[in-house]
C-alpha cells in the first residue's frame, strides 16, 4: 500500500500526520507542496485547502486524523505479508 503525505514547512497538523504514521512504523512519502508546484495544483484540483493532504488505501483526506492512521496499520501489514 502507498502512502503519500502532501505537506507544507511549519504545519502543525503536518508533522502530527507524519509522527503518527512513524509511531505506527507506517511506511510513506512525503511531498512538500511549496516545493513541489503540480503536486499543488493536484490537491487544489481536488478541493483541498489545507495541509497535510493525505493518500492512503484508495482513499484521501486533509488534516490530521489519528482515526484513519490507525485504521491503515492492518492495511500495512497484510500488504506486507502479501509482497
Amino acid at each position: 500500500m502507498a502512502i503519500t503525505v502532501y505537506t507544507k514547512p511549519s504545519c502543525v497538523q503536518c508533522t502530527a500526520t507524519t509522527r503518527a504514521l512513524n509511531k505506527y512504523g507506517l511506511e510513506f512519502t512525503e511531498v512538500d507542496l511549496v516545493e513541489d508546484a503540480d503536486a499543488l495544483a493536484t490537491i487544489k484540483s481536488l478541493g483541498y485547502q489545507q495541509a497535510p493532504v493525505i493518500f492512503a488505501d484508495g482513499d484521501h483526506w486533509a488534516g490530521y486524523r489519528p482515526d484513519k492512521i490507525k485504521a491503515l496499520v492492518p492495511a500495512q501489514v497484510n500488504a506486507n505479508v502479501s509482497a
